[in-house]
């Protein structure tokens, strides 16, 4: 079975630290695949069905939260695991995306 990694974020170096930090799992037959923004981000979701996604929260055209309400509500891929990422940092914020995240569940 051939295994997947999604990584979503608006911005190339973020998507290519993540990439590093992940590569020793290609010698694990690990194919990582990318998206720059939550429409892309679904497609291939829908499409590929990877087993791990890595998806930032604050994209163009929609964002991450809207991508993983969609993924488990809408299409139900509950074998699709989501790691929401975000560089928010403020109290309010991180009350606000974890409330928007477990909605996601």
């Amino acid at each position: 079975m051939e295994r997947k990694i999604l990584i979503v974020d608006d911005e190339a170096h973020i998507r290519m630290l993540i990439e590093q930090t992940l590569e020793e799992l290609e010698d694990e037959d690990v194919n990582f695949l990318t998206a720059d923004n939550g429409e892309d981000a679904l497609d291939i979701i829908c499409s590929e069905k990877p087993q791990l996604v890595f998806l930032d929260v604050m994209m163009p055209r929609m964002n991450g939260m809207e991508v993983c309400r969609r993924v488990k509500k809408e299409l139900t891929l509950e074998d699709v695991y989501i790691i929401l990422l975000t560089a928010k940092g403020q109290e309010v914020d991180r009350l606000r995306d974890r409330k928007w995240a477990l909605t996601c569940i």
